[in-house]
Parts: structure tokens; C-alpha cells; sequence
């Protein structure tokens, strides 16, 4: 089974197993939204409390860092899960709430058998999958081994290097207007970094919200990439789904730069502004 699942193999599925099923999503709207319709057997996920690392210094590792390891590890156990356990990770932004941030986090302690939901919750009930409302807590607690995060990552300062080099491309998959410095609703700067290439992770969707195809995703891919491709986003989250978009398409994992533009634009890096 590819890292993107799409609602049909989803419901066939449910109909042999039962998979752990993770809403994963940021903040108190996430959670709003999971109460008030989830698929039958959802456990919810968040960002802030269980998917990321110390936040008090956004300039030192960005909004969202991971977490380290052991704590992850923790947060496992404590929902059940086992390295052989078969993952569906959902949110309510099409994989780019959390999903896909979380999709990464498994797949780079090693934990292979985790897919996204492609379409989300919208896709599942259009085939019928059963919906509930409120929430569902985990049936057990297992005792998950502590795995370093093994995927490829970069530092401001690998950044920084890369931007000068022809060998590497820096994609940056926010909305294009935050990009070229028109408007930026979080961070402190409005801009880009020097060099980087704006490729949106709506542009890995269909008009649906589902996933585009395999071939669809190496047309839009494979002009772009480089002997070393690095991909970011704001704070190191939505960033996963073109990572994740990329891996399904069959393209070597790139590293993410998980401070992203929340790390950078705090810093005395030189920066693009409008």
C-alpha cells in the first residue's frame, strides 16, 4: 500500500481490519472539528501538545519543532501503537493541517505501514465510511521503542549554503502571496528566502482535495528537483505534504528544513520582501 490511501482502499480495508486511525490537527479548532464528526474509531492528534518540541523560541528552531524522540515515543505508547501497527492519519486540511507532518514524523523513526488519507473525511463519507461524533480515546497502552528521526534534515545554516550552490534547490510550499511578501498572517516578516522556489502544497491537490495521480506528481516534480532538495514552509508542518506528495510519487525523500520561514525570518539571514 502507497503513503497516500484514497477512500476506496480505505473502506475495502475496514472491511478485514482495523487500522489506528489518527485525526491529527492544530488547536482548538482541529479539535472542534474531530468532535463534531470523525470516522468511527478516530483518536485525535494535536500539533502543539504531542507532534512538536519547545516553541518558546520560534527564532531557534521555528513555531513547530519536533519533538525528541523519547517523547514521541511516549505519545505513541500511550495511543497503542506498535511498530507493527497499520497507521491512517487524517486531518481537515487535506493532509496539510497535521497529517502529513505526523505521516513524516513515523516514517522517519522508521515506521513504514502509515498512510494519508487522501481527501480527508470529505472523500471517506462519499463512499460511505461511518462517521461519529465526540471523542474516542485509545483502547490500550503499549510500550512503543524509542526511535531517532532518521529522515533527511537541514539547519538554517545547510540552508544558507545550499541557496548559493547550483547542486540544490530550496522549495518553499506556502500560498504565493505569502511568499512574494504580499501578506503574512503569523510570522514577523513578510517575504521569502534568497533563491527559493515557490511551488504551493495546493498545487499536490486536485480541485476535489484529493492527491493528484502518481504521474501528475512527477510531471510537476521532476523539472525542479536536485541532487540535494530541501522543502519548507512556515513552521516545518505543511511542508511534510509535499514531502509526502513526492515520496508517493516515487522522487528520493527530500530534507526538510523544519524552523522553515519561522526560524529564518527572525534571524539576520538576508530575506526577499516585497
Amino acid at each position: 500500500m502507497n503513503s497516500i490511501i484514497r477512500a476506496e482502499e480505505l473502506k475495502e480495508l475496514l472491511n478485514t481490519e482495523q487500522p489506528i486511525i489518527i485525526f491529527s490537527g492544530n488547536g482548538a479548532k482541529a479539535l472542534d472539528a474531530y468532535q463534531e464528526k470523525h470516522i468511527v474509531g478516530t483518536l485525535f492528534m494535536d500539533l502543539d501538545d504531542q507532534l512538536s518540541g519547545d516553541q518558546s523560541d520560534p527564532s531557534n528552531g521555528g513555531r513547530h519543532p519536533l519533538p525528541n524522540s523519547s517523547h514521541f515515543a511516549k505519545v505513541l505508547s500511550k495511543y497503542g501503537v506498535l511498530p507493527s501497527s497499520k497507521i491512517v492519519i487524517y486531518d481537515n486540511m487535506f493532509g496539510a493541517n497535521a497529517a502529513a507532518r505526523l505521516w513524516w514524523m513515523f516514517r522517519a523513526i522508521g515506521h513504514d505501514n502509515v498512510h494519508v488519507l487522501s481527501g480527508g473525511l470529505s472523500a471517506a463519507e462519499k463512499v460511505g465510511i461511518a462517521t461519529t461524533i465526540g471523542m474516542e480515546y485509545p483502547k490500550g497502552i503499549t510500550k512503543y521503542p524509542v526511535k531517532s528521526f532518521q529522515w533527511p534534515m537541514v539547519t538554517m545554516n545547510e540552508v544558507a549554503t545550499a541557496i548559493s550552490t547550483k547542486d540544490a534547490v530550496v522549495i518553499d510550499v506556502r500560498d504565493s502571496a505569502r511568499f512574494a511578501g504580499e501578506i503574512e498572517p503569523i510570522d514577523l516578516i513578510a517575504g521569502h528566502i534568497p533563491n527559493a522556489l515557490n511551488i504551493p502544497f495546493k498545487e499536490n491537490l486536485t480541485v476535489d482535495g484529493t492527491f493528484k495521480s502518481i504521474q501528475e506528481l512527477k510531471d510537476m516534480y521532476v523539472a525542479v528537483t536536485k541532487t540535494t532538495t530541501i522543502i519548507h514552509c512556515g513552521s516545518g508542518v505543511t511542508a511534510c505534504h509535499t514531502i509526502l506528495a513526492m515520496v508517493h510519487a516515487g522522487f528520493p525523500t527530500p530534507a526538510l528544513y523544519v524552523g522553515s520561514w519561522s526560524e529564518w525570518s527572525r534571524s539576520d539571514r538576508e530575506k526577499i520582501t516585497k
